[in-house]
């Protein structure tokens, strides 16, 4: 995957930008329900988010030139195995 920029509106607390709250993607923003995971690497912070349509991503920020970049996503599981609803009747 070819990491895209993206808008992050973030928290600041003890530092600027400490963690995302809310993504604007092209078609709409999307509120950051959890932080799943966090890690750092030379000049960049990573967080795998989930976001409240159940859509997972991973965020990278460069911090000394103030970006944020899609470095990955997945899709929310609808539903992995169907639900059978049966009318039993008597039971």
């Amino acid at each position: 995957m070819h990491e895209q920029l993206v808008r992050v509106e973030c928290y600041s607390g003890y530092k600027a930008d400490e963690r995302p709250v809310r993504l604007k993607l092209a078609d709409r923003d999307r509120k950051v329900l959890a932080i799943e995971d966090r890690w750092y690497s030379p000049g960049a912070t990573y967080f795998r988010v989930l976001v409240d349509d159940g859509d997972r991503y991973v965020l990278r920020h460069e911090e000394a030139q103030d970006v944020w970049r899609l470095a990955g996503y997945r899709a929310a599981v609808v539903s992995q195995f169907p639900i059978i609803r049966r009318n039993i009747k008597g039971r």
